[in-house]
């Protein structure tokens, strides 16, 4: 197998085996005109098998989806080459309309309203803003 080396980009490392189609998902990255390489249960020291996407674009990432599919990913700033950067992510305090609340008779599932979840403790918890139903 072959991939080629990223000059200017970003690699998503150490995304759990798996989650990587939901990472692609939630960035949009299918509607990036660039190359994106998404490698899939690679073997890992951390981990088992793990799963990487590369990006051959500094575009705008939103960090915050990434966290909260892969909060152990590690998110390498790629620049002429070499890495420049190493991000360490952090689950995002407040979700909008990123999941849906599970509760069918809360309000934001009746009426025209954003989907709020506030994390509640430091193992990825989320309450919905509205009616406090907890979701992962």
């Amino acid at each position: 197998m072959n991939i080629d080396a990223i000059e200017n980009g970003y690699v998503i490392d150490h995304i759990p085996a798996g989650k990587a189609m939901s990472v692609y998902e939630i960035l949009k990255l299918s509607k990036l005109s660039c190359q994106v390489a998404i490698i899939t249960n690679a073997k890992s020291k951390k981990q088992q098998s793990k799963d990487i996407i590369k990006i051959n674009e500094l575009i705008d990432l939103d960090l915050d989806m990434i966290a909260f599919i892969a909060p152990d990913a590690t998110v390498n700033v790629i620049r002429n080459s070499k890495c420049a950067e190493k991000k360490k992510l952090s689950l995002p305090q407040q979700l909008v309309n990123v999941v849906r609340c599970p509760n069918p008779r809360c309000i934001c599932n009746n009426e025209a309203i954003d989907h709020v979840f506030k994390l509640t403790d430091n193992r990825g918890t989320y309450r919905c803003l509205y009616c406090e139903t907890k979701t992962k």
